[in-house]
Protein backbone atom coordinates (compact mmCIF):
# COMPACT_ATOMS: atom_id res chain seq x y z
CA UNK A 1 0.00 0.00 0.00
CA UNK A 2 1.00 3.65 -0.16
CA UNK A 3 2.76 5.43 2.71
CA UNK A 4 0.89 5.03 5.97
CA UNK A 5 -0.63 8.36 7.01
CA UNK A 6 -0.94 8.88 10.74
CA UNK A 7 -2.06 11.60 13.15
CA UNK A 8 -1.32 11.99 16.85
CA UNK A 9 -3.96 13.36 19.23
CA UNK A 10 -2.30 14.22 22.53
CA UNK A 11 -2.66 17.34 24.71
CA UNK A 12 0.58 16.99 26.70
CA UNK A 13 3.57 18.35 24.81
CA UNK A 14 6.16 15.96 26.23
CA UNK A 15 3.97 12.97 25.38
CA UNK A 16 3.30 14.14 21.82
CA UNK A 17 7.04 14.73 21.31
CA UNK A 18 7.81 11.28 22.72
CA UNK A 19 5.28 9.60 20.41
CA UNK A 20 6.54 11.55 17.41
CA UNK A 21 10.08 10.44 18.19
CA UNK A 22 9.03 6.80 18.57
CA UNK A 23 7.15 6.83 15.26
CA UNK A 24 10.12 8.42 13.48
CA UNK A 25 12.39 5.76 14.96
CA UNK A 26 10.19 2.68 14.51
CA UNK A 27 8.52 3.59 11.20
CA UNK A 28 10.53 6.39 9.52
CA UNK A 29 8.71 5.73 6.23
CA UNK A 30 5.33 6.65 7.75
CA UNK A 31 4.01 10.20 7.42
CA UNK A 32 2.79 12.07 10.52
CA UNK A 33 0.26 14.48 9.02
CA UNK A 34 -0.79 16.30 12.18
CA UNK A 35 -0.27 16.51 15.93
CA UNK A 36 -3.53 17.68 17.54
CA UNK A 37 -4.27 18.69 21.14
CA UNK A 38 -8.05 18.81 21.67
CA UNK A 39 -11.43 17.40 20.71
CA UNK A 40 -12.35 20.59 18.85
CA UNK A 41 -9.08 20.73 16.92
CA UNK A 42 -9.30 17.03 16.05
CA UNK A 43 -12.87 17.23 14.76
CA UNK A 44 -11.97 20.25 12.62
CA UNK A 45 -8.92 18.49 11.14
CA UNK A 46 -10.78 15.26 10.42
CA UNK A 47 -13.61 17.09 8.69
CA UNK A 48 -11.21 18.95 6.39
CA UNK A 49 -8.60 16.30 5.56
CA UNK A 50 -8.33 12.85 4.03
CA UNK A 51 -8.95 10.15 6.65
CA UNK A 52 -5.66 8.85 8.08
CA UNK A 53 -4.79 5.16 8.16
CA UNK A 54 -3.91 5.25 11.86
CA UNK A 55 -4.48 7.51 14.87
CA UNK A 56 -2.43 7.51 18.07
CA UNK A 57 -5.01 8.94 20.43
CA UNK A 58 -4.88 10.00 24.07
CA UNK A 59 -8.21 9.39 25.77
CA UNK A 60 -8.26 12.32 28.21
CA UNK A 61 -7.87 15.62 26.32
CA UNK A 62 -7.93 19.22 27.53
CA UNK A 63 -11.55 19.81 26.47
CA UNK A 64 -13.01 16.36 27.16
CA UNK A 65 -12.44 12.69 26.34
CA UNK A 66 -11.55 11.65 22.82
CA UNK A 67 -14.85 9.76 22.58
CA UNK A 68 -16.49 13.15 22.11
CA UNK A 69 -14.77 13.24 18.72
CA UNK A 70 -16.82 10.25 17.59
CA UNK A 71 -20.02 11.94 18.76
CA UNK A 72 -19.30 14.86 16.42
CA UNK A 73 -17.60 13.08 13.53
CA UNK A 74 -18.10 9.63 11.99
CA UNK A 75 -14.67 8.12 11.64
CA UNK A 76 -13.85 6.16 8.49
CA UNK A 77 -14.07 2.38 9.10
CA UNK A 78 -10.66 2.09 7.45
CA UNK A 79 -9.05 4.32 10.08
CA UNK A 80 -7.63 2.33 12.97
CA UNK A 81 -6.72 3.60 16.43
CA UNK A 82 -4.11 2.94 19.07
CA UNK A 83 -5.38 4.43 22.33
CA UNK A 84 -2.96 5.85 24.89
CA UNK A 85 -3.94 6.78 28.42
CA UNK A 86 -3.00 6.66 32.07
CA UNK A 87 -6.57 5.77 33.06
CA UNK A 88 -7.54 2.12 32.72
CA UNK A 89 -11.20 2.87 33.46
CA UNK A 90 -11.62 3.97 29.84
CA UNK A 91 -10.77 0.49 28.50
CA UNK A 92 -14.37 -0.55 28.03
CA UNK A 93 -15.10 2.34 25.69
CA UNK A 94 -11.89 1.82 23.76
CA UNK A 95 -13.18 -1.56 22.62
CA UNK A 96 -16.25 0.04 21.05
CA UNK A 97 -14.36 1.70 18.20
CA UNK A 98 -11.79 0.56 15.62
CA UNK A 99 -9.12 -0.07 18.23
CA UNK A 100 -5.92 -1.86 17.27
CA UNK A 101 -4.50 -1.67 20.77
CA UNK A 102 -4.78 0.06 24.12
CA UNK A 103 -1.52 1.26 25.69
CA UNK A 104 -1.13 2.53 29.25
CA UNK A 105 1.26 5.40 29.92
CA UNK A 106 4.18 5.60 30.21
CA UNK A 107 4.30 3.95 26.81
CA UNK A 108 7.16 1.55 26.19
CA UNK A 109 8.80 1.40 22.78
CA UNK A 110 8.43 -2.39 22.61
CA UNK A 111 4.69 -2.16 23.30
CA UNK A 112 4.23 0.47 20.59
CA UNK A 113 6.18 -1.76 18.19
CA UNK A 114 3.81 -4.62 19.01
CA UNK A 115 0.83 -2.36 18.28
CA UNK A 116 2.35 -1.26 14.96
CA UNK A 117 2.90 -4.91 14.00
CA UNK A 118 -0.76 -5.67 14.75
CA UNK A 119 -1.83 -2.71 12.61
CA UNK A 120 0.42 -3.87 9.75
CA UNK A 121 -0.86 -7.44 9.98
CA UNK A 122 -4.43 -6.14 9.66
CA UNK A 123 -3.45 -4.34 6.48
CA UNK A 124 -1.71 -7.44 5.15
CA UNK A 125 -4.83 -9.55 5.68
CA UNK A 126 -7.29 -7.15 4.10
CA UNK A 127 -7.13 -3.48 3.14
CA UNK A 128 -10.65 -3.05 4.54
CA UNK A 129 -9.96 -5.00 7.73
CA UNK A 130 -11.94 -3.81 10.74
CA UNK A 131 -10.68 -5.41 13.99
CA UNK A 132 -13.93 -4.64 15.78
CA UNK A 133 -16.09 -6.49 13.27
CA UNK A 134 -13.75 -9.49 13.17
CA UNK A 135 -14.13 -10.28 16.87
CA UNK A 136 -16.45 -13.14 17.78
CA UNK A 137 -19.66 -11.61 19.14
CA UNK A 138 -19.86 -14.04 22.03
CA UNK A 139 -16.28 -13.41 23.10
CA UNK A 140 -16.70 -9.65 22.67
CA UNK A 141 -19.66 -9.70 25.07
CA UNK A 142 -17.63 -11.75 27.53
CA UNK A 143 -14.74 -9.30 27.24
CA UNK A 144 -16.99 -6.33 28.03
CA UNK A 145 -18.42 -8.14 31.04
CA UNK A 146 -15.00 -9.00 32.41
CA UNK A 147 -13.76 -5.42 32.07
CA UNK A 148 -16.84 -4.14 33.87
CA UNK A 149 -16.08 -6.61 36.66
CA UNK A 150 -12.56 -5.25 36.88
CA UNK A 151 -10.89 -8.35 35.53
CA UNK A 152 -10.20 -10.02 32.22
CA UNK A 153 -11.14 -13.58 31.40
CA UNK A 154 -8.73 -15.47 29.18
CA UNK A 155 -9.36 -18.33 26.82
CA UNK A 156 -8.85 -21.68 28.54
CA UNK A 157 -9.79 -24.08 25.74
CA UNK A 158 -10.44 -24.52 22.03
CA UNK A 159 -12.82 -26.71 20.07
CA UNK A 160 -10.85 -28.55 17.39
CA UNK A 161 -12.64 -30.00 14.36
CA UNK A 162 -11.47 -33.33 13.03
CA UNK A 163 -12.42 -35.42 10.01
CA UNK A 164 -15.48 -36.85 11.74
CA UNK A 165 -15.89 -35.15 15.09
CA UNK A 166 -14.75 -32.39 17.44
CA UNK A 167 -12.51 -32.49 20.46
CA UNK A 168 -11.54 -30.15 23.25
CA UNK A 169 -8.03 -28.72 23.49
CA UNK A 170 -6.96 -27.04 26.74
CA UNK A 171 -4.89 -23.86 26.40
CA UNK A 172 -2.49 -25.04 29.12
CA UNK A 173 -1.62 -28.09 26.98
CA UNK A 174 -0.43 -25.95 24.06
CA UNK A 175 3.34 -25.39 23.90
CA UNK A 176 3.26 -22.79 21.15
CA UNK A 177 1.19 -21.34 18.31
CA UNK A 178 2.65 -20.46 14.93
CA UNK A 179 1.45 -19.06 11.62
CA UNK A 180 2.44 -20.30 8.19
CA UNK A 181 0.99 -19.41 4.79
CA UNK A 182 -1.85 -17.44 6.43
CA UNK A 183 -2.84 -20.42 8.58
CA UNK A 184 -2.47 -20.76 12.36
CA UNK A 185 -1.42 -23.93 14.16
CA UNK A 186 -1.27 -25.02 17.80
CA UNK A 187 1.42 -27.49 18.87
CA UNK A 188 0.84 -29.32 22.14
CA UNK A 189 3.37 -30.59 24.66
CA UNK A 190 2.72 -34.12 23.40
CA UNK A 191 3.75 -32.96 19.91
CA UNK A 192 0.33 -33.03 18.27
CA UNK A 193 -0.47 -30.23 15.83
CA UNK A 194 -3.87 -28.64 15.22
CA UNK A 195 -5.16 -26.13 12.69
CA UNK A 196 -7.00 -23.21 14.34
CA UNK A 197 -9.51 -20.78 12.92
CA UNK A 198 -7.83 -17.81 14.60
CA UNK A 199 -5.13 -15.31 13.73
CA UNK A 200 -2.20 -14.80 16.08
CA UNK A 201 -3.55 -11.30 16.74
CA UNK A 202 -6.83 -12.75 18.02
CA UNK A 203 -5.00 -15.34 20.11
CA UNK A 204 -2.69 -12.74 21.61
CA UNK A 205 -5.66 -10.75 22.91
CA UNK A 206 -7.45 -13.85 24.26
CA UNK A 207 -4.61 -15.76 25.95
CA UNK A 208 -3.29 -15.10 29.45
CA UNK A 209 -0.16 -12.90 29.05
CA UNK A 210 1.30 -14.41 32.21
CA UNK A 211 1.45 -17.76 30.41
CA UNK A 212 1.74 -16.91 26.70
CA UNK A 213 4.05 -14.43 24.96
CA UNK A 214 4.03 -13.14 21.37
CA UNK A 215 7.70 -13.73 20.53
CA UNK A 216 7.40 -12.33 16.99
CA UNK A 217 4.95 -12.07 14.11
CA UNK A 218 4.91 -15.84 13.58
CA UNK A 219 4.99 -17.36 17.08
CA UNK A 220 3.30 -17.26 20.51
CA UNK A 221 5.05 -19.38 23.14
CA UNK A 222 3.91 -20.93 26.41
CA UNK A 223 6.18 -20.10 29.37
CA UNK A 224 6.43 -23.79 30.28
CA UNK A 225 7.61 -24.63 26.75
CA UNK A 226 10.66 -22.35 26.89
CA UNK A 227 13.69 -24.61 27.29
CA UNK A 228 16.55 -22.19 26.66
CA UNK A 229 17.12 -18.54 25.69
CA UNK A 230 20.38 -17.41 24.10
CA UNK A 231 21.76 -14.09 22.87
CA UNK A 232 22.08 -13.50 19.13
CA UNK A 233 23.62 -10.82 16.95
CA UNK A 234 21.98 -7.41 16.99
CA UNK A 235 20.86 -7.85 20.62
CA UNK A 236 18.24 -10.34 19.53
CA UNK A 237 17.29 -13.50 21.42
CA UNK A 238 16.86 -17.07 20.20
CA UNK A 239 14.26 -19.14 22.06
CA UNK A 240 14.46 -22.93 22.19
CA UNK A 241 11.23 -24.71 23.04
CA UNK A 242 10.16 -28.19 24.05
CA UNK A 243 8.87 -29.86 21.97
CA UNK A 244 11.34 -28.65 19.36
CA UNK A 245 10.12 -26.85 16.27
CA UNK A 246 11.62 -26.97 12.78
CA UNK A 247 12.09 -23.19 12.59
CA UNK A 248 14.02 -20.66 14.65
CA UNK A 249 12.13 -18.55 17.16
CA UNK A 250 13.73 -15.11 17.47
CA UNK A 251 12.84 -12.14 19.64
CA UNK A 252 13.75 -8.72 18.23
CA UNK A 253 16.04 -6.25 19.94
CA UNK A 254 13.07 -4.03 20.74
CA UNK A 255 11.21 -6.85 22.48
CA UNK A 256 14.19 -8.55 24.13
CA UNK A 257 14.04 -6.64 27.42
CA UNK A 258 10.28 -7.12 27.69
CA UNK A 259 10.62 -10.83 26.98
CA UNK A 260 13.26 -11.27 29.66
CA UNK A 261 11.06 -9.39 32.12
CA UNK A 262 8.20 -11.74 31.24
CA UNK A 263 10.43 -14.76 31.79
CA UNK A 264 11.59 -13.41 35.15
CA UNK A 265 8.17 -12.74 36.67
Amino acid sequence: MKTVRIIIIEDELHNSRMLTGMVDKLRPEWKIEAVLESVEESVSWLKNNLAPHLILMDIQLSDGTCFSIFDKFELSPKTQIIFTTAYDKYAIRAFKVNSVDYLLKPIKEAELEDAFEQFESHLAIDADYNPLVSREKEYYAQLIGSILDGKKQYRTRFLISGAKDYKKLESKDIAYFYSSNKATFAVTFNKSEHLLDYTLEQLESELDPEIFYRANRQVIVNFDAVKKVTNASGNKLIVKVNPECDFEITVSRLKAVNFKQWMGK
